[in-house]
């Protein structure tokens, strides 16, 4: 987190398809210019050292990241709000605005297919159903994508989702609400395909090569002004436990109190929406979700697990 507030931009390099974010290196005080691999196709940004600078709007990233170490998931990449001012960059990046910067994990696993490469393997909507079922003594085929992944690293996926209300991985369709007109599910027609399930996909279903078994949280912004009326509940379908920890500090009456405590370190985003006074609604609105996500687990007979030491 010091390494992306601080860090010394030293290069940059556009990320195909996504015209408004920048992978940059980075050098730490006490680095030397050879420390520091150059954040380009080849360099790859191997050493750990670069970020991703993402849009102003994507700001809640950062209390995303927060959310999920208060709830002890450990499964989004560290972020931070930052200005910046290198001459590298271009004056869009440099005037003024607070941008979320995001830690570049540089083995995260893709797919090789170009139209499909914000996976680590793909999966349809039936299929992710499929997976989640109660199968006894049976286990899913090796041969179903993400089958190395288990049923509980799903479930600490709904459970932030739900919170944070992020669509795009589980529901990237919005067949889960009644969506507005404004809203990227319609302006691309996809909301029309929830009448074929056959053609609903997962996407941002990330792993990392040294951790295979266990998902990245990515593009965590979710909506924080998505009305409570429309709250998505399809994010928690199949899914019939959630880990223990996270539950219990859901019903622990902490999380405001912890999330303030969390989002102090960050003192650009702290201050740039006015402390703990501006961040309290925002803070609210996660409390509010997460009082519905308990009562939908009591009146769905829902239980917990114990999480891994891992």
């Amino acid at each position: 987190m010091r390494l992306l507030a601080c860090g010394q931009v030293v290069s940059k390099t556009r990320i195909p398809a996504h015209g408004q974010v920048l992978r940059v290196g980075l050098r730490a005080a006490g680095d030397t210019e050879k420390d520091v691999s150059p954040a380009s196709p080849e360099g790859d940004c191997g050493d750990g050292r670069c970020g991703l600078i993402k849009r102003p709007g994507d700001l809640y990233e950062v209390l995303a990241f927060h959310l999920d170490r208060v709830l002890g998931l450990n499964r989004s990449l560290p972020a931070v709000a930052r200005r910046f001012t290198s001459h590298l960059l271009p004056y869009s990046y440099t005037d003024g605005s607070l941008r979320p910067i995001i830690w570049w994990a540089p083995d995260l696993q893709h797919l090789e297919d170009a139209n499909n490469d914000q996976n680590s393997c793909a999966l349809r909507w039936l299929q992710y159903q499929e997976m989640l079922r109660p199968h006894g003594l049976t286990s899913v085929s090796e041969d179903t994508p993400c089958s190395s992944i288990p049923h509980g690293e799903w479930s600490r996926l709904a459970l932030f989702d739900f919170l944070l209300q992020v669509h795009d991985r589980l529901d990237r369709y919005c067949c889960g609400f009644q969506p507005d007109p404004s809203e990227p599910c319609m302006e691309e027609m996809l909301h029309e395909k929830c009448r074929n399930p056959e053609e609903l996909v997962l996407v941002h279903i990330l792993v990392r090569r040294s951790a295979p078994s266990r998902l990245v949280f990515i593009d965590n912004a979710g909506r924080p002004q998505h009305p409570e009326e429309k709250l998505n509940f399809r994010l928690l379908q199949g899914i019939d436990s959630f880990p223990a920890a996270a539950v219990a500090m859901l019903r622990s009456g902490r999380l405001q109190s912890l999330l303030l405590e969390s989002l102090r370190v960050d003192r650009e985003l702290w201050e740039s929406q006015g402390g703990a006074k501006g961040l309290r609604p925002l803070l609210q609105t996660i409390d509010r979700r997460a009082r519905i996500l308990l009562r939908y687990l009591q009146e769905h007979g829902l239980t917990v697990f114990e999480d891994s030491p891992c």
